[in-house]
């Protein structure tokens, strides 16, 4: 089913479209390519919003695809084949994130197909938008599967060496606590990356073991005693480089064991954000207040600044190249 969403305020249309099969039910806007609801057995897994004004004034990215280069990139810039370029400063006027100000998850995509239980979304940038090289043609078809799974995949091309570096930024809460800080989550990664004072990667890559970033056995999100302080917004490394399947990534349980989700993804990285930073000052689904914690983002992906960064993945795509990103989230 395709409706109406909204408009922007220069008239743009935005569409929304529902898609349903088994236990699973999304409704995916061509705004951001946006996840603004996902229900398993009924219940909503993620944050999102009711109106589109909600989403252009207040979202943190509320489900959105962003891009070109989905995380950060320090002082906004970066070289490639020789040349300089400088990007969209949007964080603290320095720095780049999730593709600047008006990225990929800020953009109408076009509505290409859909039937009931998937929908393929394309979204054409220019060369030269938010400060990057060449002209990208990105393509996002999410699909619900018959095992319970959002199937979500996202491919690129470019007439130019550029950078692209996709991922979903969904906020899950599996059983609508105020927080998710009493939720398990256990991620397959035996290294991070530590963040400077300004979140960006410091170039180190580290154990998790003995530090509050193992959840290699599963662990609560809440603080243990003496980590109080501990923000959870890094990088955990799955891979050197992008694979060709999907592999077992992450799972979140909530506090009671009812709901599990598991990720599985090709993309060798996966941001854990724990949402500490969420003061909406408006209501999101069903009237429901969103504050510090209310949701996580599992965010799959290449390595963040990894342009300037030549130890971490490749994030550069080559004309005659087609970037492709696959992560499925399984419910259960």
């Amino acid at each position: 089913m395709v409706r109406e969403f909204g408009r922007l305020a220069d008239g743009t249309l935005v569409e929304e479209v529902t898609l349903k099969k088994g236990a699973l039910e999304a409704k995916v806007l061509t705004y951001g390519a946006v996840i603004r609801d996902l229900k398993f057995n009924g219940k909503s897994v993620v944050l999102g919003f009711e109106d589109l004004q909600s989403y252009v004034d207040h979202s943190p990215d509320f489900g959105s695809v962003p891009g070109r280069c989905a995380n950060r990139i320090k002082n906004a810039r970066c070289t490639i084949e020789g040349t300089e370029y400088q990007l969209g400063a949007n964080v603290d006027g320095k720095h780049h994130l999730h593709g600047g100000a008006t990225g990929f998850g800020r953009r109408v995509w076009s509505l290409e197909q859909h039937d009931k239980a998937s929908v393929l979304l394309k979204y054409v940038s220019a060369d030269g938008e938010e400060g990057y090289p060449g002209r990208v043609e990105a393509l996002c078809r999410y699909t619900l599967t018959g095992s319970g799974a959002l199937r979500v995949k996202l491919t690129a091309t470019t007439d130019k060496t550029t950078i692209v570096n996709l991922t979903q930024h969904s906020y899950f809460n599996l059983d609508g606590s105020d927080t998710i800080l009493d939720h398990t989550l256990e991620i397959a990664a035996d290294t991070y990356l530590p963040m400077s004072e300004e979140f960006l990667p410091t170039g180190e890559i580290r154990k998790v073991e003995w530090t509050p970033h193992d959840f290699r056995d599963g662990r609560r999100l809440r603080r243990k005693p003496g980590e109080e302080g501990v923000i959870f917004d890094h990088n955990f490394c799955l891979a050197d480089a992008p694979r060709d399947e999907v592999a077992f990534a992450a799972a979140l349980e909530d506090k009671n064991g009812d709901c599990r989700m598991e990720v599985w993804t090709t993309e060798p990285g996966v941001q854990l954000y724990d949402g500490y930073k969420i003061d909406v000052p408006v209501p999101g689904l069903d009237g429901t207040r969103y504050g510090a914690h209310a949701g996580l983002c599992l965010e799959t992906q290449r390595w963040p600044d990894s342009v300037n960064n030549r130890n971490f993945t490749d994030v550069l795509l080559q004309p005659g190249e087609t970037y492709t990103h696959v992560t499925e989230f399984r419910f259960a």
